[in-house]
């Protein structure tokens, strides 16, 4: 994950003005709350945590499909 230093927000901050920290999720997508200047957490949109799941369902499945067909015939002989 890249970090944008301008998606960043204190804890403090976040906790005294949550408004503002999801008025910057809304603007720019995603905030780093800093805790004790450190990364901690994030605030992100809940319709982007869905897409992001959706797409990595899409990936297992298509690593799925390709393992499948790669060791077709090992499932075969262990089907017998």
């Amino acid at each position: 994950m890249n970090i944008n230093t301008q998606n960043m927000i204190s804890i403090t901050d976040a906790n005294r003005n949550f408004s503002q920290a999801a008025k910057m999720v809304d603007e720019k997508g995603s905030v780093i709350i800093m805790k004790n200047n450190k990364p901690r957490y994030v605030l992100l949109c809940f319709d982007a945590l869905q897409s992001q799941e959706a797409s990595d369902t899409e990936e297992v499945m298509a690593i799925s499909r390709r393992l499948i067909k790669k060791n077709m015939k090992a499932y075969e002989t262990l089907a017998k």
